[in-house]
């Protein structure tokens, strides 16, 4: 009956190539125990991290080590690229995008040396944020390997 005061469902693609873990398992109680959000994690293989909704780049740190894009449609998406990964200083990061430009699903934002960052940070392991109260839905099973771009969670 009254259907209309719903949110609508927005889809979230993996921005990364790479193995869907749980949130939970991550080994960082601020990610883990949802204190920034719910969302996924992935495990990635490649270093391309592209835009996993359409919008505007709301954040990138100085780092380079994360960024945010919000979409017109009220819904802010978090990619942490690795695990203390701050304290890199920008290192084993390039930015390809910046704060305030409009991208669509699937525009690279960040590359990163995987490597470097295997051997100079905790974990490369890739939380993905949903940074409002909305109810996430995870689309792909955990340990499912997926490609940047396919659908990893709706959120209402």
């Amino acid at each position: 009956m009254f259907g209309f005061l719903k949110r609508k469902v927005r889809d979230v693609n993996a921005p990364v190539d790479g193995q869907i873990v749980a949130l939970e398992s991550v080994n960082d109680e601020v990610f883990s125990t949802k204190m920034v959000g719910d969302g996924v994690a992935i495990m990635p293989v490649t270093g391309a991290f592209t835009a996993p909704i359409d919008g505007v780049i709301s954040k990138i740190f100085s780092t380079n080590h994360a960024y945010s894009i919000k979409s017109d449609k009220d819904l802010e998406v978090m990619v942490h690229i690795g695990l203390e990964t701050v304290a890199l200083n920008g290192e084993g990061f390039i930015r390809i995008a910046n704060e305030g430009d409009r991208v669509k699903a699937g525009d690279l934002i960040i590359e990163a040396d995987l490597s470097y960052i295997k051997e100079h940070a905790k974990d490369i392991i890739t939380p993905i944020i949903i940074s409002d109260e909305s109810d996430v839905k995870e689309i792909k099973k955990k340990l499912a390997v997926v490609k940047s771009q396919d659908k990893i969670m709706e959120v209402s």
